[in-house]
């Protein structure tokens, strides 16, 4: 199982790193649909594509309006999964006929429970602490596991921890550098130090570090080494880079 790297930016795009897109391919799944979703119609590789949103923010869900381009000559039926709250704000504001004036070629689905996905894989969603709520993911499917864990403030006494223990990737925003602890708490976001201590008492197996702030667009603007330093296994997440699970 691949996961493709589509965006790893944080708010705006920069000119290294397009906002928050990830994709599994064989699956047909996609993790958030921000700017780097425009790179998923050279990826289609299944009759179905569930795209699971995080929450409301533009930078997660502007790839939506891209969706005409994305199935173009395609015959892929397009499920769209979120909280209710968020597909009401999609749905009255970012598709306001005023802003788009042609309903894109999706069907939108309010997360209600596990969900069951193609070749035996479950889905389970649980909330996380930001401004205007957000939900993180883990995907099973057999003896691998992922989980996706974006728009928060991570700590030690996080409710989500025992939502992703013994994952083999964890996939973690990480916006800040450690020294703007109060800021990151202020915005729901996260700095380095905290999320390396998370993937460390959750038990993982890989850490993937992503969203990552675009003020700095330099190779590594959040201290790899630092999280290194607390949990070896890992990494930072770079736009197309396919990562095997």
């Amino acid at each position: 199982m691949q996961l493709h790297c589509l965006g790893v930016s944080g708010y705006h795009p920069s000119q290294t790193r397009q906002t928050a897109c990830f994709m599994l391919p064989e699956l047909g799944v996609v993790f958030d649909a921000g700017t780097g979703f425009h790179r998923v119609r050279s990826r289609i590789a299944t009759p179905e594509l569930d795209i699971f949103l995080s929450h409301a923010h533009l930078d997660h869900v502007v790839g939506v309006t891209f969706l005409f381009d994305t199935l173009y000559k395609k015959e892929t039926k397009v499920r769209v999964h979120a909280e209710q709250p968020k597909i009401d704000a999609i749905c009255q504001h970012l598709l306001s006929p005023l802003l788009f004036p042609v309903a894109p070629p999706c069907q939108f689905v309010p997360l209600k429970g596990d969900v069951e996905l193609s070749g035996g894989a479950r889905l389970r969603w649980f909330p996380l602490k930001h401004p205007g709520g957000s939900v993180g993911y883990r995907l099973d499917l057999g003896d691998r596991s992922l989980a996706y864990v974006t728009d928060t403030t991570a700590a030690l006494n996080a409710d989500y921890i025992e939502k992703i223990r013994g994952v083999d990737l964890l996939l973690h925003e990480c916006y800040f550098p450690d020294g703007l602890d109060e800021f990151a708490h202020t915005t729901g976001h996260s700095c380095v130090t905290p999320v390396a201590q998370v993937a460390k008492a959750a038990g993982v197996s890989r850490l993937v570090l992503t969203h990552v702030s675009p003020l700095d667009d330099i190779e590594d603007p959040i201290g790899l080494e630092i999280a290194q330093q607390i949990f070896p296994d890992t990494i930072l997440a770079e736009d197309e880079m396919v990562i095997e699970i």
